[in-house]
């Protein structure tokens, strides 16, 4: 997201980086002071939402975590993409988790605006994991040009390796045009790598449309403090309008069919995040 001239870190990215802890998926170095007291009350919207709609939103954000790290470490394995790019990774410990998995076969890039890539750095510099293969850099999704543009921020790259960009908890705050914009600058950077593959967790009108899932999208907006957005009504609308933005092979998975959230789909909210995968 763009900087505003403050550029605060918001409270969702420190109460999400400490759910991540809590759920065993981000180490103790990772946690912030203000993590630790944003999780209480974050804890008391969990409690809410579910209270109100039935929804778990811990398993939601499990689910959408959990199955962007599966479609990943397969096209990892598979020797698709060595290079990773995440845009707004926040206090997010993947990174950290696929350079223990994979070592030397990856380089990985966790990316976000200045306050919080000084906040991650010095995490990660302290416990000593940075390295010229896993950096912190800043990104700002929304520029179109210039050295925090993400067209800039691939160049560092090896254009001979294949290429995976992550959006995780990034789409649902950007207005349809905004995000549209998003996606067409990932594909035209995804292009110019032999291999390209675009990640995200997606939501789709058609599922969330009930009682209590309009009460938990109002409950998330009061502590988000900001609008969220569901861009897609079905499946078929998420192919139709990201093959016109320049993707072309398009998935959008279940989580009840990938064996690392199936679980979690069994839990109402895990239930109703999907993972979109996408290449050029």
């Amino acid at each position: 997201m763009r900087a505003d001239p403050t550029d605060r870190i918001s409270p969702t990215a420190y109460a999400t980086g400490y759910l991540w802890y809590r759920h065993g998926l981000s180490p103790a170095e990772l946690v912030t002071p203000q993590g630790r007291r944003l999780d209480r009350g974050f804890r008391a919207l969990t409690r809410l939402t579910r209270v109100l709609s039935g929804v778990s939103l811990d398993a939601m954000m499990l689910a959408r975590h959990k199955g962007i790290d599966a479609v990943l470490m397969r096209a990892i394995d598979a020797g698709e993409v060595t290079q990773i790019i995440e845009i707004a990774a926040g206090l997010s410990a993947r990174g950290l988790r696929m350079r223990q998995r994979y070592g030397e076969r990856i380089t990985y890039l966790e990316t976000d605006l200045p306050a919080m890539v000084a906040t991650k750095r010095r995490l990660l510099e302290n416990a000593g994991w940075l390295s010229a293969r896993h950096r912190v850099v800043e990104l700002d999704a929304l520029a179109e040009e210039g050295a925090r543009s993400l067209a800039a921020v691939a160049r560092t790259l090896d254009p001979n390796q294949g290429v995976a960009i992550i959006t995780e908890g990034l789409m649902n705050y950007l207005d349809p045009d905004t995000a549209a914009g998003v996606w067409r600058r990932i594909a035209q950077v995804m292009r110019q790598f032999p291999a390209g593959l675009y990640l995200s967790d997606l939501y789709l009108l058609q599922e969330n449309r009930n009682v209590g899932m309009l009460a938990f999208g109002k409950i998330l907006e009061l502590f988000v403090r900001g609008r969220m957005y569901v861009h897609f009504q079905n499946p078929a609308q998420v192919r139709e309008r990201l093959r016109r933005i320049g993707f072309r092979h398009i998935k959008v998975h279940r989580t009840q069919t990938l064996e690392a959230t199936r679980a979690l789909a069994a839990v109402r909210g895990g239930d109703r995040v999907r993972i979109l995968e996408a290449r050029t």
